[in-house]
């Protein structure tokens, strides 16, 4: 346990003292929260206006609670795995730049360096994340706020479950590269994919019936839909003060909210069920990958 400690601390002061790196994963939330909101929200904002009853007119502060929820849960859920992908650099720097010799010379077993390494990156990515969620939380304030603190609560508890999925899915995809190239080309597909795959930038109502079915085999629409759900709960209960509840269905359905599986509703605890036993068996996956492989 003492390794363990001490080479997580080397691998996030290593990560945090190189300020490229920790500036490129600190902006990127950032980033991506001006492009959301100067881009889509007017998109959004129409689709829902669109998926009103018609007769019934939504405040402004409450269609703007909408977006502001639509967007951030969108971008939070994006920004846990593109976020691990940068902090998880190391891992592969290690390899290129030749330090993993010094590492593995000394009395230290495969398994304690792969642990090392994914709980630094968690540590380091959540640090982020958290920043990230500060500031979506005061965009939603300027926007339009019906959160309590069990909501906030719920937010951070879905903050830190998708930090530990996107850290355990770039530890053991990183696992196997061994050059700045590599790490570049994959974080490159990643942060230009991800978002798609996930049904973060465009709701998944909006793809063909094949791709949308494909897609819900995905544990990654689970976790972009379990992010939505803890964002927009307070203000999809506000709404349901004045328009029915089938509508708002409907509504959670073609933004992903509510996700519907071979004709059935798949339920919150389901959707937790399939992100936990995911991170489970990705962990072991990991942690067998180097037990297993020989030293080159």
């Amino acid at each position: 346990m003492k390794k363990i400690i001490n080479l997580t601390i080397r691998n996030i002061k290593v990560y945090f003292s190189d300020k490229g790196m920790f500036f490129t994963s600190l902006i990127t939330p950032a980033i991506l929260l001006v492009l959301y909101s100067t881009f889509l929200a007017n998109v959004y904002k129409d689709a829902f206006i669109n998926s009103i009853p018609d007769g019934i007119e939504l405040s402004s502060k409450l269609l703007n609670g909408l977006v502001s929820g639509q967007l951030v849960g969108s971008l939070l859920s994006v920004s846990c795995i593109t976020v691990a992908f940068c902090s998880n650099m190391l891992m592969v720097q290690d390899k290129a730049n030749g330090n993993i010799k010094d590492l593995i010379i000394t009395p230290t077993d495969k398994k304690t360096l792969a642990i090392s390494y994914f709980l630094a990156s968690f540590i380091s990515t959540l640090i982020v994340n958290l920043f990230a969620l500060g500031l979506c939380l005061i965009y939603i304030a300027s926007s339009g706020w019906f959160m309590d603190i069990m909501d906030i609560l719920l937010i951070i508890l879905n903050v830190v479950g998708l930090t530990l999925f996107g850290c355990i899915l770039s530890s053991l995809i990183n696992s196997f590269l061994s050059t700045q190239g590599q790490i570049s080309a994959v974080g490159s597909i990643v942060s230009s994919m991800y978002g798609f795959i996930a049904g973060a930038y465009m709701p998944m109502s909006q793809f063909g019936t094949g791709l949308r079915n494909a897609l819900l085999f995905l544990p990654t629409t689970y976790g972009t839909a379990l992010m939505k759900n803890s964002v927009m709960t307070s203000t999809f209960r506000e709404l349901g003060k004045i328009i029915p509840n089938d509508a708002i269905n409907s509504l959670k359905e073609s933004i992903d909210v509510r996700l519907i599986f071979d004709g059935n509703v798949v339920s919150i605890t389901t959707m937790y069920f399939i992100v936990v036993i995911t991170i489970i068996v990705l962990f072991v996956i990991y942690i067998l990958k180097y037990m297993l492989c020989k030293n080159k």
